[in-house]
């Protein structure tokens, strides 16, 4: 049996399968090959790995470091807006029909994914998604207000009008997008997401410390899953524009304390009404 792909001079090559599943990293591979021993250098791939997985790469530099890379961040996305829900088992075959790539990239961003904590690997048993509980939300919610409070007072004393600026705008963009998708029930908007994660990041963009600024990006992602999946309950209990407002006007006023007090309650009120959704905690 034989398959017929167009690279990305539009040179057909043939490749013969074998196996009706056949892996599709390994026809990547020896479209790479021809393409290689036409020209005598490296061909882009980024777009037929694209059209052979559906992935979209970062570069076409490598092959299989750029489809690892895609899986990771989409199933990364995944179980963080509760697509793959927690204690969901991970396996590897299954994945591989889903994301269309072989086992390799799916280890390594499984691996990638542990690391991370959103992902547990059990001896004997392989990776499933980490579960949810009151404790890690309290201990998350908790180191948040610390790292946080850190972040915004260096930015209040070290910020100019530049970080000011910043600020403001991403308030003003976030106050124009619906909160929901769907006016009549509530749907994740991704452009609001987007938005929110930017006006938490402006708030701590001037605090002259990348690290603390990664930090608290990391526990900003840990935080949101538990806010995802407790979204359809929260949306109607709270007006989470007023918050946003309440810790904006004290930032740019300089009031380092009102900021962090404003921006605590801001996240103990996510997670009070995480603990009293219908999503269970162990």
């Amino acid at each position: 049996m034989a398959e017929t792909f167009a690279d990305q001079r539009g040179v057909v090559n043939k490749i013969s399968i074998f196996q009706p599943n056949y892996p599709r990293n390994y026809i990547l591979y020896r479209l790479g090959q021809a393409g290689r021993k036409r020209s005598g250098r490296r061909p882009a791939t980024s777009r037929l790995v694209q059209q052979v997985t559906g992935i979209k790469t970062i570069d076409g530099s490598d092959t299989a470091g750029t489809l690892a890379t895609g899986v990771y961040e989409r199933m990364r996305r995944e179980i963080l807006c509760g697509d793959l829900p927690p204690g969901e088992k991970l396996r590897v075959e299954h994945l591989r029909d889903r994301y269309g790539v072989g086992a390799s990239p799916i280890r390594e961003a499984l691996n990638r994914l542990s690391v991370e904590g959103v992902v547990l690997r059990e001896d004997q048993k392989g990776f499933r998604v980490a579960e949810v509980s009151v404790a890690e939300l309290d201990e998350l919610i908790k180191t948040r207000c610390w790292l946080e409070a850190t972040a915004v007072r260096e930015s209040i004393a070290a910020g100019g009008d530049a970080w000011e600026e910043d600020i403001l705008l991403a308030f003003h963009r976030l106050s124009k997008a619906p909160r929901s998708a769907d006016a009549e029930s509530f749907e994740i908007n991704p452009a609001w997401e987007t938005l929110h994660r930017a006006f938490h990041m402006a708030l701590i963009g001037a605090c002259g410390s990348r690290w603390l600024i990664a930090y608290c990006e990391h526990l900003n992602d840990l935080a949101d899953r538990y806010r995802q999946l407790a979204i359809r309950e929260a949306y109607p209990r709270r007006n989470e524009q007023d918050e946003h407002r309440a810790i904006m006007d004290a930032a740019i006023a300089r009031d380092a304390d009102s900021a962090v007090a404003a921006l605590h309650q801001h996240y103990r009120r996510t997670a009070d009404i995480i603990r009293t959704s219908a999503i269970r905690l162990r």
